[in-house]
């Protein structure tokens, strides 16, 4: 892929801290958040202007001690910029769509559950300069590698809420609406409040409808992508629902989305798979409690994983109609959150869901 031409002109001051600039692609360039044929021509996009002067030096010359994260699409590094803690994503010029899509989206949408973009830089490299989160990402916590104590069943309703709560944002509530694409327990940040943040929109696509759009190359992450997207290209905001039942599944196991086996004999195996064996047992509790992270011990109420689980379950149907959407999941997750609520779970297995989401019962 060729890289995008960056051309930057001066704009009015955004911050008392930092000057802003008016970011534009020429018309030859798009980014994965419009699409092919939808290209971010003379699109304005606002945000701080950091040299890459000031980069390098907050970073220490981009110094190992300072990496805390790297990606598909580029390395992340912790620094201060003009007194706020900050994580840099230092972005090579083929990854031009990728920066682009992020700009294009985080500086147009602002929501508590949405990592905050401060700024970017184009010299050099590309950058993008967001808000520091302290607490890592969901995947490190679950699966033990952030070296801090397993979060509890709360925190992970939380979590979930937190998360669903910025994904029905920019599903319903933005002009035009957008789509994430690589929803994962690595894309959800979690702050030092153990609040959820979604992260990372270098795949994201914009739609001015909730209708499916037809994808010329299918990128994400194995395990959390449905069947319609991996066969067909089909986007629609059903691709994050679906990727949305996998962390589901991960929050209650601790699992990966796809499980390696130790022996090169037996098959890996999908989340999705190894709890729908589960779920479809006329009396699942016992084994349900033996796919229940072991870090939690006994303290956490059974009958509330079961609620995630067949929300999760409905969430990564094959049928993407039948998936409910990221409004009925919060409303789901609200209720989750109380404890003196119940649910009619016979009447959600029925597939009686939506309506039993919508009503919080």
């Amino acid at each position: 892929m060729e890289a995008a031409k960056l051309l930057l002109a001066p704009s009015e001051d955004l911050s008392e801290h930092g000057r802003g600039s008016t970011l534009n692609t020429d018309k030859d360039s798009t980014s994965a958040a419009g699409g092919p044929g939808s290209g971010l021509t003379d699109v304005s996009v606002k945000s701080v202007e950091f040299s890459y002067e000031e980069l390098v030096t907050a970073t220490d010359n981009f110094s190992l001690a300072n990496k805390i994260g790297q990606g598909g699409f580029g390395v992340v590094y912790y620094a201060e910029l003009r007194g706020e803690k900050a994580a840099i994503k230092m972005m090579g010029m083929q990854a031009s769509r990728e920066f682009l899509a992020e700009l294009n989206v985080l500086t147009r949408v602002h929501h508590l559950n949405l990592v905050r973009l401060i700024g970017y830089c184009v010299e050099e490299s590309l950058f993008l300069v967001y808000e520091y989160i302290e607490n890592g990402n969901l995947g490190q916590h679950l699966r033990g590698s952030s070296g801090r104590d397993p979060l509890s069943w709360a925190a992970r309703v939380q979590i979930a809420l937190d998360s669903a709560r910025g994904l029905e944002y920019i599903h319903e509530h933005t002009v035009p609406v957008y789509i994430h694409r690589d929803i994962k327990s690595a894309n959800i940040l979690i702050d030092k409040n153990l609040h959820g943040k979604v992260a990372d929109f270098g795949l994201t696509k914009l739609t001015e409808g909730n209708t499916s759009l037809s994808s010329r190359g299918v990128k994400g992450t194995f395990g959390y992508m449905p069947p319609e997207y991996v066969q067909y290209g089909d986007v629609s905001s059903k691709v994050d629902v679906f990727a949305f039942g996998v962390v589901l599944f991960e929050l209650i196991s601790a699992k990966e989305a796809v499980m390696r086996p130790n022996s090169s004999t037996v098959e890996s195996k999908g989340l999705i798979a190894l709890f729908e064996d589960v779920l479809n047992q006329p009396n699942c509790m016992e084994d349900l409690r033996k796919l229940v992270d072991p870090r939690l011990g006994d303290d956490y109420p059974l009958y509330s994983v079961q609620k995630m689980a067949m929300l999760a379950k409905a969430c990564t149907q094959t049928n993407p109609q039948l998936r409910p959407s990221m409004r009925a999941i919060v409303v789901a997750l609200m209720t989750l959150s109380s404890t003196t609520e119940k649910w009619d779970f016979r009447a959600f297995c029925e597939n009686k869901s939506l309506v039993n989401l919508m009503s919080g019962r």
